[in-house]
């Protein structure tokens, strides 16, 4: 009881998808409160990696991270860039990366 297994590929996949997001968001939100104290490289990288958050973010949230993507270039001093599609993976280790740069 109260055990949830994630067994089909759909579910592992969501699962997935889920721990990505949701991490990435933390790494956003810390940055976010660091805003002042981090140079324009960080600063552009978080940008970055909200915009390549965007194919796995639904509804509102998906919305918000072009938003907060834009916020953080903008602070960094570059222009709206277009955002490179990652697989889950890949996404997984930048966001890792910038976590340790944060």
């Amino acid at each position: 009881m109260g055990v949830h297994r994630v067994t089909s590929e759909a579910a592992k996949a969501y699962a997935s998808r889920e721990k990505v997001l949701g991490s990435g968001i933390s790494v956003l939100g810390d940055a976010s409160e660091k805003a002042s104290s981090l140079d324009k490289g960080t600063l552009e990288k978080c940008g970055d990696i909200a915009a390549e958050l965007l194919p796995y973010a639904p509804g509102y949230a998906g919305k918000l991270m072009q938003v907060t993507a834009r916020l953080f270039w903008a602070l960094a001093g570059v222009g709206e860039k277009e955002a490179k599609v990652l697989s889950l993976e890949e996404l997984e280790k930048e966001i890792e990366d910038l976590k340790g740069s944060i």
